[in-house]
């Protein structure tokens, strides 16, 4: 199964939970009973926020995808097939570390370019550093808008 159909289908599933915490929410402001009441307001904060998440995320992914795209058309995503992995496919740390560093050089020398952005955040998920990978797509798909 592909990475966006199981991003689907938890999505899916994150909606009907949603739904129904909204349900159970309004059954509680309906009881009349002032902390039930209470009680019903602050579950629909889960809801809103919840949605918010996910269209936020499905943004954030749609945006990348296409930068993505748009960089392999241009013929300039970075090829890590090269680098030495371990049995379990992983990258082997030290040579994800100099690989990094080589993209890391190319931001200091570009910082106002999405490209280099996109191949750092890239060299971040290779070295296993999740959130900077995050912040670095980010920072790319904030330049190419």
């Amino acid at each position: 199964m592909t990475a966006r159909r199981v991003a689907i289908l938890l999505t899916a599933v994150l909606v009907v939970y949603l739904w129904l915490l909204t349900g159970r929410a309004f059954i509680l402001l309906r009881s009349g009973d002032a902390v039930a009441v209470v009680l019903g307001v602050a579950i629909l904060v889960l809801p809103v926020l919840g949605l918010w998440m996910v269209v936020a995320t499905w943004r954030f992914g749609a945006r990348t995808a296409a930068l993505g795209e748009r960089l392999a058309g241009e013929g300039g995503l970075p090829d890590s097939s090269e680098l030495p992995r371990a049995p379990s496919g992983r990258v082997e740390r030290e040579a994800a570390d100099a690989w990094f560093e080589e993209w890391r050089r190319e931001v200091e020398e570009s910082p106002t370019d999405w490209r280099a952005w996109f191949r750092l955040a890239h060299a971040y998920d290779l070295a296993g550093d999740r959130r900077r990978a995050r912040e670095a797509m980010r920072r790319a798909v904030d330049l190419a808008d």
